[in-house]
């Protein structure tokens, strides 16, 4: 498993990640009240999260990109 993620995109990934997760769980805006989507908001922030800490995105293998700095 080869780090494709660079800084930026890390940093990105980890506060939106946060984001979706706090969100359903503060109710912040109301829109969260339905469970089905606060539930898969809270799912896509915990991949997001998990890719940040990883430094490896799947679907960018597969699409061939990498965002990390090579030396």
């Amino acid at each position: 498993m080869t780090a494709n993620l660079g800084t930026i995109d890390r940093l990105l990934r980890l506060i939106i990640g946060l984001a979706l997760i706090g969100m359903p769980l503060l109710n912040v805006p109301s829109v969260w009240e339905n469970r089905g989507l606060g539930f898969l908001c809270m799912a896509i922030g915990l991949v997001l999260v998990a890719t940040a800490l990883f430094r490896f995105c799947p679907i960018y293998r597969v699409l061939g990109i990498s965002t990390c700095q090579r030396s």
